[in-house]
């Protein structure tokens, strides 16, 4: 699958877990400042920790649309959910949240964020800011290895049979997230160096974060998740 393009795309270094979260949230900042109007959030540790320096800043949240690139199918007091554990840290009140109904389940879910997508998303249903999180099998949002979801089209997708638990989850689609502006994939610790190498030698339909669009691709990690290579 060769969705992701051929173009370079650009590594920043951070020395270590921290320092990538604090890069991630002065980036989303900027684009905050400099009128972005519409993030696509990720879950995990590095954007959760990223979240939690960006709420301690002063920033004009008023217009900002807040998405999701995937959630679990459970509710938002749950602690696999997404939006729970991001809102836990960014109040960013003055924004418009666009947390996915998972509570929905998988089918009627994906259906009613698409709907959501069409009537608030943005121009073109082109993101400004798409922030990705990486698992250690290299998938990102809920779009696993060699699955069925990365060849769909449309918007949104639910998924029933995800790898790694909960098995229910909403996905945004490749399509979806390529459309994106400016994409950022955040990956930290040395128990993800082999998925980030293999995202760095180019599209493969075995590590998904490979196949998201490189022409504007920035992958933020930390030396650990480098393995040592210079960015």
């Amino acid at each position: 699958m060769s969705g992701a393009g051929d173009e370079a795309l650009e590594i920043v270094r951070t020395a270590d877990a921290d320092a990538c979260a604090r890069a991630a949230a002065d980036l989303v900042a900027d684009a905050v400042r400099g009128g972005a109007r519409h993030l696509v959030l990720a879950g995990g540790t590095t954007p959760i920790a990223a979240y939690a320096l960006l709420d301690a800043m002063d920033l004009p949240w008023d217009g900002v649309h807040l998405w999701y690139g995937d959630e679990r199918c459970v509710p938002f007091d749950h602690p696999d959910s997404n939006h729970g554990a991001v809102s836990g840290v960014l109040r960013a009140a003055a924004a418009t949240w666009h947390p996915m109904p998972g509570a929905l389940g998988p089918l009627a879910g994906a259906d009613a964020y698409a709907t959501e997508l069409e009537r608030d998303g943005p121009p073109g249903l082109a993101f400004d800011l798409v922030l990705n999180g990486m698992g250690p099998d290299g998938h990102t949002a809920s779009l696993f290895p060699h699955h069925p979801l990365l060849y769909v089209g449309g918007l949104t997708a639910g998924i029933t049979d995800s790898p790694k638990p909960p098995p229910e989850r909403l996905t945004l689609t490749l399509g979806a997230l390529n459309a994106g502006a400016r994409l950022v994939l955040l990956v930290t610790g040395a128990g993800k160096a082999q998925a980030l190498a293999r995202v760095l030698a180019g599209p493969d339909d075995g590590t998904p974060s490979s196949l998201l669009a490189r022409d504007r691709l920035t992958v933020l990690a930390d030396a650990a998740a480098l393995g040592g290579e210079d960015a």
